[in-house]
């Protein structure tokens, strides 16, 4: 059964500025419910609106703020820490445990996460991050391949695709997702198995794969874009783009269950428990997105979060965007109830700069 829908508010108190942009939404009346009775929060980024959406519930409210980061695309999460992929860099964020209890209302926030450093890569096209150990393993689909960081270089290629041939700027095959399992990358996503500048493109609503790190097999075909494999509970999870679905990989046979079908391009999943967090999108010019199943429903898709019992399938809440966003990229839950984010340019956020400096 689906809750009643609250009625469309914004620009919410946390929006970002109505000078730049009008944020505009609706959800179920359970979805604060949710995040409150979880004890948990989501970051959504949004490359097209540049922002990291942070949702948290307080006395039943939902609480949104926007984070300027251009070209926000993929999350990872640490303890204490948080990695923002943006359009030619990687930005990381700290927490400050010492801070949260002191900021406006005092004493409600349980966490404080500032933007303390970034590392520039050039526009290799970031999609997908994820930490395996200290390490931050990037998509890097400018290059179809898995890389790292280095302080003296672009980027460190760690590994490829076996069909692409040659390490080259031309996004060959799309690679976007990564799933990491006990620590290390694990399962990558793709849109087609091309070795050829874009040659993904003229195929990519049957040619997308799931594919096995470091070996390279392909454990199951056949889908429509592809995007954020990943693993819990000893289950592989993946979003069928094209066809807007939810879905299971049966990692012995290949076999692909759809767990629901949802109102949007699914792209961005965050797992807790028995629930799936799934990012919706609208889709655009049909240069990348014309020919895909969902193409049809065009005029009605929808961009926001769903929420689905991967249990059951059943769609237990939702949260829409009307205005201002069109597009989501990734979704993760953080396990706070209500932190406070202080991204790399306040002023423009709405906010005011939180400083910290060491103790005399």
């Amino acid at each position: 059964m689906h809750s009643p829908v609250e009625p469309p508010s914004g620009p919410a108190p946390q929006a970002v500025p109505p000078e730049l942009r009008e944020v505009r939404f609706e959800h179920t009346a359970n979805f604060p419910a949710i995040l409150e009775q979880l004890g948990v929060s989501l970051l959504a980024t949004t490359y097209q609106a540049g922002k990291l959406g942070v949702f948290s519930a307080h006395h039943g409210k939902l609480v949104m703020a926007f984070h300027n980061f251009e070209r926000a695309m993929g999350l990872a999460l640490k303890p204490g820490r948080i990695a923002v992929g943006a359009h030619s860099q990687v930005w990381f964020l700290r927490s400050y445990p010492d801070v949260a209890p002191r900021l406006p209302p005092a004493g409600q926030h349980d966490a404080c996460y500032l933007a303390r450093s970034a590392q520039f890569t050039g526009d290799i096209h970031i999609h997908d991050l994820a930490w395996c150990g200290e390490e931050l393993w990037i998509v890097n689909s400018l290059f179809s391949c898995l890389c790292t960081l280095h302080e003296h270089h672009s980027f460190v290629p760690r590994w490829r695709p076996k069909f692409i041939s040659a390490l080259a700027a031309e996004d060959r095959c799309h690679l976007n997702g990564l799933a990491v399992v006990n620590g290390q990358p694990k399962y990558v996503s793709f849109m087609a198995e091309s070795d050829t500048k874009g040659g993904w493109r003229p195929t990519k609503a049957t040619s997308g794969c799931i594919a096995e790190v470091p070996s390279g097999e392909v454990v199951a075909r056949g889908f429509a874009m592809p995007h954020s494999p990943r693993f819990h509970r000893g289950r592989l999870f993946v979003l069928n783009s094209g066809h807007a679905q939810l879905s299971t990989v049966e990692l012995a046979t290949g076999k692909v269950e759809v767990i629901a079908e949802l109102g949007g391009y699914t792209r961005g999943l965050g797992l807790w428990g028995d629930l799936a967090f799934v990012g919706l999108s609208k889709i655009r010019e049909t240069s990348t997105f014309g020919g895909l199943p969902i193409d049809a429903q065009r005029a009605s898709l929808k961009c926001g979060i769903a929420v689905v019992n991967v249990a059951t399938g059943e769609k237990l809440a939702r949260f829409e965007f009307h205005s201002g966003v069109e597009e989501i990229y990734d979704v993760q839950v953080l396990p706070l109830r209500f932190p406070v984010f202080s991204g790399p340019y306040p002023h423009r956020d709405g906010g005011e700069p939180i400083w910290t400096v060491p103790q005399s």
